[in-house]
């Protein structure tokens, strides 16, 4: 099989190509290598790939580009990763969001739709769920009001792929991603985040009593659910969530950052944040029947590891 991974050079765009090649498929990238974050840490997530990937970088809201970049790899899939990311700048900035995760999708979408592409990822998130009171959240359930416009991009960015698929016969799984992390995770990312202020002796900024709860979710996990969705071919669109199904509190999560480091937490008490959500739990029961999602890692072992990764990377 080939692939194209947008935001292939990304925390989980770079593990799902490493994936792909271990699996025998032929694997091309295309960022734009931004600067949302420090691009030096894209280039390190794909070191090592040369000769055995194409990399192509390129901004996929050139819809153009993209169309030609996909009617000439002739590709079997697309998985679509690329994004901005992050509810808080979200907030902040919410047309670039518009711009790119709107605009880049539906570029992405006919541009696979031109290509002759007959299978289509999109990487969704949990965000979309806002303030639903049923927990766990399911994928039927009714989605009257996000929280941020990084959440709404990401509901548009579905309906999209509904459209596409109805429309076209696209074969299309959206698959939501409950907070993922890692190796590799994001530096703006919570967990990376704590740990590098903990380690450098740095106030952490904790917003709200910390009570908020989240479904985090260990990055190989996520990469199974992936490949499960790349090889499901029943139906022409499905939703699917990938999480753990367990939530940890926000004091929980430094606790656990504590103990994995050996070091006490500097706690800057701040107010809740606008856009964030109280919970996030995913109900994967559909993943489990449809892609034969199996995650496997707990919380407690995930921040070990992750710390463990940290740790070799900084030489503490």
């Amino acid at each position: 099989m080939k692939v194209l991974v947008t935001g292939g050079a990304g925390f989980i765009g770079s593990h799902l190509v490493r994936r792909l090649l271990r699996a025998g498929h032929a694997a091309v990238i295309v960022d734009n290598f931004n600067d949302y974050y420090n691009p030096a840490i894209k280039r390190s997530n794909i070191a090592g790939l040369d000769g055995h990937v194409e990399l192509i970088e390129a901004n996929i809201e050139d819809a153009g580009r993209m169309k030609q970049v996909v009617v000439d790899g002739k590709f079997d899939a697309i998985v679509h990763i690329a994004a901005r990311a992050g509810v808080r700048p979200s907030v902040e900035n919410p047309l670039s969001y518009l711009q790119t995760n709107v605009n880049g999708t539906y570029n992405m979408l006919d541009a696979a739709k031109a290509g002759g592409v007959s299978k289509f990822l999109f990487a969704s998130s949990s965000s979309v769920y806002g303030l639903a009171k049923t927990v766990p959240f399911s994928e039927d359930l009714p989605l009257p009001q996000t929280l941020s416009p990084y959440a709404a991009t990401k509901l548009a960015g579905e309906h999209l792929c509904g459209n596409f698929s109805h429309l076209y016969d696209l074969g299309v799984v959206c698959l939501r991603f409950f907070t993922v992390y890692g190796p590799g995770q994001r530096p703006d990312l919570a967990i990376h985040k704590f740990t590098d202020l903990i380690y450098n002796d740095k106030p952490i900024p904790k917003y709200g009593d910390g009570g908020t709860r989240r479904d985090y979710t260990y990055i190989d996990d996520i990469i199974q659910g992936v490949m499960g969705a790349l090889a499901y071919d029943k139906t022409k669109f499905e939703i699917v969530n990938l999480g753990e199904s367990e939530t940890t509190t926000l004091t929980e999560l430094i606790e656990a950052l504590e103990k994995s480091i050996g070091k006490k937490a500097i706690i800057q008490q701040l107010p809740e944040q606008q856009g964030d959500m109280p919970l996030t739990c995913a109900d994967i029961r559909k993943a489990r029947a449809l892609l034969g999602y199996d995650p496997k890692v707990k919380i407690s072992e995930g921040i070990p590891r992750f710390v463990e990764w940290y740790a070799s990377q900084h030489g503490k």
